[in-house]
């Protein structure tokens, strides 16, 4: 997300305009003295800081997460408790906490490094590649593959059900691969996968008893490529149209008070789209951002409240939040999310350890302490 959308934290002043009582710790009784909420500084702690994680989805631009997540698992003074993830958030969420609980941290960063793997492997046989040009070029679009192109086309006159009538997805195998359920089930980092319920159109958030292939098959489940993925005799797309990714159960259910959120979407894109894939590209990066930027909205107006009270809204007042930043994205387009070249996915990995560091440089000491970005941004003009 550029910076000029949400901008760093500014110091503020503690003027009785901006105090607020921070209402209970999640599943703690009291009420603590009044603090201004960006200012609500935790004691020094001699362990780990508890965090949580929410990861938005993106397709093969997912390895970009990989990149920051391998990153942050290096610091042991952050304790992941939770991780809320949407598509290739899903699975990255996934895929570190089954590996968290075969072998802690260093387990975690081996099973997301053989997951893209796994993902570049079976991409090896994909009919969509890159041409010749872009290759010499240097450039990781797809928009030149006349495969990518007819199935656009295709796309937009028939269904999946008319293209792929048996339904098959590869990412079944791979997930079956890369993860143990079982052992999912029992992880210590809890996980929160949403998916979008076709029937009613809102989102289901699933934890870590439920997970299965379908579930994030689900969660990843984009309408006009794929069949829609039952589970529990409902049909689910894509958990990006109803939350990308879900903040609610990060608030509700977890201890931590800092969110670090790893963006893929851009909210802000110079200039406007005029040919008909920057406008589909457009169209989705802006519908894909508009509920997580909605609960970010409601975190910023809760913390002007004067005393937001001791319930659910004192809990999501003192959310603390934090953006690991990134420009790759804004120089990559719709058709390379399916671009899944080992070549491209490692570029993605090295730019998210990159811009861990930066985070980390930046605004590491931030965490547990106060927000690193100025959420009142999301206030103007409304």
């Amino acid at each position: 997300m550029p910076s000029k959308v949400l901008p760093p934290a500014q110091p503020r002043a503690a003027t009785a305009a901006k105090t607020a009582r921070r209402g209970p710790r999640k599943g703690a009784g009291g009420a603590p003295p009044a603090l201004a909420p960006d200012e609500t500084a935790a004691p020094q702690r001699s362990g780990p800081i508890r965090v949580d994680l929410a990861l938005q989805g993106g397709g093969s631009h997912g390895a970009f997460t990989w990149g920051v997540l391998d990153r942050l698992l290096e610091e042991d003074w952050l304790s992941i408790e939770g991780i809320s993830g949407t598509s290739a958030g899903a699975m990255n969420a996934a895929v570190l906490a089954d590996g968290f609980a075969a072998g802690g941290r260093e387990g975690a960063r081996a099973a997301l490094d053989a997951y893209w793997r796994q993902v570049a492997e079976a991409a090896r046989f994909s009919p969509f590649q890159r041409g010749p040009l872009d290759v010499l070029l240097g450039r990781w679009t797809l928009d030149h593959s006349p495969l990518f192109v007819t199935m656009d086309l295709m796309s937009r006159l028939y269904s999946p059900y008319d293209l792929n009538p048996g339904g098959a997805n590869p990412l079944r195998a791979i997930l079956e691969k890369a993860i143990d359920f079982e052992r999912l089930r029992a992880s210590p980092v809890k996980l929160f996968i949403t998916a979008t319920n076709v029937r009613t159109g809102r989102g289901r958030v699933f934890r870590n008893a439920e997970i299965t292939p379908e579930v994030l098959m689900a969660s990843a489940c984009l309408p006009t490529l794929f069949q829609a993925v039952e589970v529990d005799g409902e049909s689910y797309w894509d958990g990006g149209y109803s939350g990308n990714p879900t903040m609610t159960p990060l608030v509700r259910e977890l201890e931590s008070d800092d969110t670090i959120l790893i963006p893929i979407n851009p909210v802000e894109r110079p200039g406007t789209p005029r040919t008909a894939s920057e406008i589909l590209n457009r169209l989705n990066e802006v519908s894909f951002n508009a509920v997580l930027l909605k609960e970010l909205r409601m975190i910023a107006l809760l913390r002007q409240v004067a005393n937001p009270g001791n319930c659910e809204g004192a809990q999501w007042a003192r959310m603390r939040i934090h953006l690991v930043r990134n420009s790759i994205m804004d120089t990559l387009g719709y058709s390379s999310k399916l671009n899944a070249e080992w070549e491209f996915l490692s570029m993605l990995r090295d730019e998210g350890r990159k811009a861990a560091d930066a985070f980390l440089e930046a605004d590491g000491g931030n965490i547990g302490k106060r927000s690193s970005v100025d959420l009142d941004v999301l206030l103007e003009g409304v």
